[in-house]
């Protein structure tokens, strides 16, 4: 069974960041979009504590990131250091490239070009998380 854990969107400078986590028996997927920044951090938060309750492997899906700042690498980086197998993040654009590379998290995590695609066996359930 799949299961879609979704956090709220938020307007802001008339442009929206949201995330959305996406579960099933085998792993979790965390789907950012927008700009995603400090404001969004109870939201990462809460789906890191997810993640990492799972103990299943994560994909982050940054292809529809606008802007990303440092807050929300940070999280990547600890769910990169605390998940037992590799955080994935796929398609990310060039502003995520760039900050996994100055950052060195480029270095614990691998990149997928090509969408692996989700499990998705049953009808998704959304539940809010806010």
């Amino acid at each position: 069974m799949t299961d879609m854990v979704e956090t709220h969107s938020e307007e802001r400078s008339g442009s929206e960041g949201s995330t959305a986590l996406l579960t099933s028996a085998t792993h979790n997927r965390l789907v950012l979009s927008g700009e995603v920044d400090i404001s969004m951090n109870e939201e990462l938060g809460q789906a890191a504590v997810t993640i990492e309750r799972s103990g299943l492997p994560l994909e982050v899906d940054a292809r529809n990131v606008t802007f990303m700042d440092s807050s929300v690498i940070a999280v990547l980086a600890r769910l990169a250091y605390r998940l037992p197998d590799r955080l994935r993040i796929i398609q990310p654009p060039d502003v995520v490239r760039f900050l996994l590379e100055v950052t060195k998290i480029g270095e614990i995590v691998d990149i997928v070009d090509v969408d692996p695609g989700f499990p998705d066996p049953e009808p998704a359930r959304g539940e809010m998380l806010a």
